[in-house]
């Protein structure tokens, strides 16, 4: 079904509902480089008018990807919940843009829209909105997971602490760790990005982190972010696995590309469950995406970018995960150029999760061949941080080592929470004010660690 707006003597015609969405898109080099992009600020314009007299129920009726040939399509479909949507039925996507901002419209009814969502209507619904919109209306939406500890929570930021090194060293990565925990970091996990597939060395860095977690009765959870099936593999054979990470995508193509299927999802969360290791939740999924990977791997179906990322968050609301995370600018210019493209995809991947029932975190982050900097990263952060992230990256001097990219140091998380009044995960703060690394206010002391710190600093020197 074609779409035609009017602008002036010009007709603006769009062939199917796909073209629709790619031309309303804000300009992004990743919908240039696949065709797709709007060709004038006229033809975007056309698009936005003619996406926002759209009912939001043609969706339903017009899927992206035919159910008969793509999983993720017939996940999105079979979840859906007539119920939870009948609040917004008779909305066009314009119409729903204003009824999100309105001042009747509160998180506890987001909270039971989500179910009725498809990613898609977020999706639409977000090209619509200038980036405080995407604030202000992801702001209303608080989404609550727990493990070890509780994240999410109204007025809380948490960090996941991630001391990654070039080799695994188990002494340069305990390091890192202690680095981050004196600055309070690790609430969101402790997660390590491994170089190595190594099934043996992967086991000593599972240990490395249970070891830690457990000798310092340290309120938080690990993860070791290997392919999911190497995980699985570790959990059979008793590594002490908390969170089961994976990437994922908005296709069952692009899901293939990371050697996965739904399956296999389900397979690794039941394996995970079946340790018993979280104390006051079950959400033992870890989830990471991020706008351009459908295009990389020539599975995005004509689709735009940041459409396919909102089909990669229905993926992740199928496994109750405890973190979504969108790795921003990671992959480079190629898809998002510059800082303002950044910033724009950030506000909306942060938006659509949250939309749609995500604990959403996001990697405030970028590649040094992209037209972005660190004062970039600098307002991206007050922005997210303004519209309820759940939580960001810890990362030594904000400059990863391992996989070579810049993102959010442990000194920027202590600005975030200074600047917006915003505090650590409850449990994961009462350790820190035990273990004397912030006052009872939640601010660092000044001689951190107290009597413990002889303690940390001999575990990180052991570390082998």
């Amino acid at each position: 079904m074609s779409y035609t707006f009017r602008i002036g003597i010009r007709n603006h015609v769009f062939r199917d509902l796909r073209e629709l969405l790619a031309k309303a898109s804000p300009l992004r080099s990743g919908d240039q480089l696949a065709g797709i992009a709007a060709t004038s600020r006229e033809e975007r314009a056309a698009a936005k008018l003619a996406l926002a007299e759209l009912p939001l129920t043609t969706f339903l009726e017009q899927p992206l990807i035919p159910y008969e040939t793509d999983e993720v399509t017939r996940l999105i479909l079979d979840a859906h919940d007539a119920a939870a949507f009948a609040a917004v039925r008779g909305l066009s996507v314009g119409a729903f843009r204003d009824w999100l901002l309105s001042d009747q419209v509160d998180g506890a009814m987001l909270a039971r829209l989500a179910p009725g969502l498809m990613p898609e209507m977020a999706a639409a619904v977000s090209k619509l909105m200038r980036n405080q919109d995407l604030i202000l209306a992801a702001r209303k939406c608080n989404v609550v997971t727990r493990f070890r500890n509780t994240i999410g929570l109204p007025g809380r930021l948490a960090v996941r602490l991630q001391p990654n090194h070039p080799t695994d060293d188990p002494r340069g990565i305990a390091a890192s760790i202690l680095d981050g925990l004196l600055y309070g970091a690790g609430d969101a996990v402790i997660g390590i990005n491994p170089a190595t597939d190594d099934p043996a060395k992967l086991l000593t860095l599972w240990r490395l982190l249970d070891e830690l977690i457990a000798r310092f009765d340290i309120p938080t959870q690990s993860c070791v972010l290997t392919h999911v099936t190497r995980q699985i593999e570790a959990i059979g054979r008793g590594a002490p696995v908390d969170l089961v990470f994976q990437s994922i995508g908005g296709s069952e193509a692009l899901n293939r590309s990371f050697g996965i299927d739904l399956a296999l999802l389900r397979e690794a969360q039941d394996a995970a469950l079946s340790l018993k290791r979280g104390i006051l939740g079950n959400n033992v999924m870890y989830f990471e995406t991020g706008q351009g990977s459908g295009l990389s791997a020539g599975a995005h179906h004509g689709i735009d970018q940041q459409t396919l990322e909102a089909r990669a968050y229905a993926v992740a609301r199928a496994y109750s995960p405890l973190l979504v995370n969108t790795v921003v600018g990671f992959i480079g210019p190629e898809y998002l150029y510059d800082g303002k493209q950044i910033i724009r995809a950030a506000l909306e991947d942060h938006f659509c999760g949250k939309l749609l029932g995500l604990p959403m975190g996001v990697d405030v982050c970028y590649t040094n061949h992209a037209e972005a900097d660190q004062d970039d990263m600098d307002n991206l952060l007050l922005l997210l941080g303004a519209a309820g992230v759940n939580y960001i990256m810890g990362v030594p001097g904000a400059d990863d080592i391992m996989l070579n990219y810049q993102s959010t140091s442990f000194h920027d998380a202590l600005y975030l929470r200074e600047a917006l009044g915003l505090k650590h995960a409850p449990e994961f703060e009462s350790w820190l004010q035990r273990m004397r690394i912030v006052d009872e206010a939640g601010r660092l002391r000044d001689s951190r660690g107290g009597e413990a710190l002889p303690a940390l600093t001999a575990f990180a020197e052991a570390a082998s």
